[in-house]
């Protein structure tokens, strides 16, 4: 499951925990494209819950809208990445490269505060 919340004008919150196949994958997209709409100069909180690698028809689907999701990622400054797994803090924060412009740190998950400081810094 991937959860988009808007949280003020700026900043939208993601939660991901389980498994994605290509309906939640097309779904959580949309969704994100959506609530990311009137945002300029935002902030992300990505929140890792439980993370399972998605279905192959999941990950063909995100591919598939690598583009608009390029585009859509340069609304972005800074993106807040919670997350206990070692290997996801490193994938997270060398993402970061891909994205001139955009800040990525990755924060244990219980340093929700510590991360929502930084995203506001």
């Amino acid at each position: 499951m991937l959860k988009v919340t808007l949280n003020g004008t700026n900043r939208l919150d993601i939660e991901l925990s389980g498994k994605l196949n290509s309906d939640a994958m097309k779904a959580a997209l949309d969704e994100l494209v959506n609530k990311s709409e009137n945002i300029e100069n935002g902030k992300m909180l990505y929140d890792v819950v439980e993370f399972h690698l998605p279905s192959l028809g999941a990950i063909g689907i995100e591919l598939s809208r690598f583009p608009s999701m390029f585009k859509l990622m340069k609304k972005f400054d800074r993106v807040a990445v919670l997350t206990d797994k070692t290997w996801l803090k490193k994938t997270s924060e060398i993402e970061g490269f891909l994205f001139p412009g955009m800040e990525i740190k990755a924060f244990n998950r219980d340093q929700r505060e510590e991360a929502e400081s930084w995203l506001e810094s």
